[in-house]
């Protein structure tokens, strides 16, 4: 089944055209939640992305993570911590990049058996990007970073994207990477 996503010319790829195993767990347990209709991941037949129109030697980037802000009262978010939802953030949030803030990845799911979140660059490559400016690779790095929740649904993905979409444009970015955790 192709849909269009309303307002918008964007189709939705079909069911079937999903590389990862795991998505139909999610969407076992989303009906085992009691939801009427299976979770259904955005998946599109075009992807809205265009070339860069600045050679990236003289391209402001922004920087997009899933990171989350340190909560002191949130629990244990240290290296090695196990997942903690209540680190979880729900807002769009932005930080300067003229420091490395404070920013965990306690509340997302990865393999914490093989690596740990020891090393901030391996999830909030910061450091790695000022060493690209001062290189010459890229021309500057935008002067904030951008934080986007990791529990989603559609509709929340919307207004958050619509969000950094916003701030990015604000920062006059030409260029973002994105950091999943």
């Amino acid at each position: 089944m192709t849909t269009t996503v309303p307002g918008t010319k964007a189709v939705f790829a079909e069911d079937y055209d999903v590389p990862i195993s795991y998505m139909e767990r999610t969407r076992d347990y989303y009906v085992a939640l009691g939801y009427d209709n299976p979770y259904r991941w955005a998946s599109f037949t075009e992807v809205p992305f265009a070339p860069l129109r600045t050679p990236l030697s003289l391209a402001r980037v922004g920087l997009i993570t899933t990171a989350a802000p340190y909560q002191p009262g949130a629990g244990d978010q240290g290296p090695r911590a196990p997942y903690n939802a209540a680190a979880k953030f729900y807002q769009v949030y932005s930080v300067t990049t003229d420091s490395v803030a404070d920013l965990r990845i306690s509340h997302v799911g990865y393999d914490r058996l093989h690596t740990s979140a020891a090393d901030i660059n391996t999830y909030l490559p910061l450091t790695r990007l000022r060493e690209a400016v001062a290189a010459g690779r890229i021309g500057a790095l935008a002067p904030r970073l951008h934080g986007s929740p990791t529990n989603r649904s559609h509709r929340a993905t919307e207004t958050g994207a619509a969000e950094l979409l916003h701030r990015c444009r604000k920062d006059g970015v030409d260029a973002v990477v994105l950091v999943p955790s």
